[in-house]
């Protein structure tokens, strides 16, 4: 079996554009609203920090979830168990 083949669903382009148009637009407009709202200057700026906080942490888990999905590929899981296996029979001191 070839370890460097991976079977998984790949997304078009047009889908990652409309993903990415369509964050761009909702974090424009949240801000533009918060911006626009009427309200004390620090009400604005903690409507304004916990958007931008949502906002990276959103990043965060949507990373934490895929590298979670890819260490439990079976794939992944082979290519680890054989890297453990020859770290676990290298000698350091051996001479080559």
């Amino acid at each position: 079996m070839n370890s460097t083949l991976a079977s998984t669903a790949k997304n078009t382009t047009a889908f990652a554009a409309q993903a990415a148009i369509s964050f761009g637009a909702a974090l424009f407009a949240m801000l533009v609203a918060i911006y626009f709202m009427e309200a004390d200057p620090w009400i604005k700026g903690f409507l304004a920090l916990g958007t931008l906080y949502l906002t990276t942490s959103t990043f965060t888990l949507a990373k934490v979830v895929r590298d979670m999905q890819e260490d439990s590929t079976v794939v992944h899981r082979l290519d680890q168990a054989r890297l453990d296996k020859m770290l676990a029979q290298h000698d350091p001191y051996k001479s080559a």
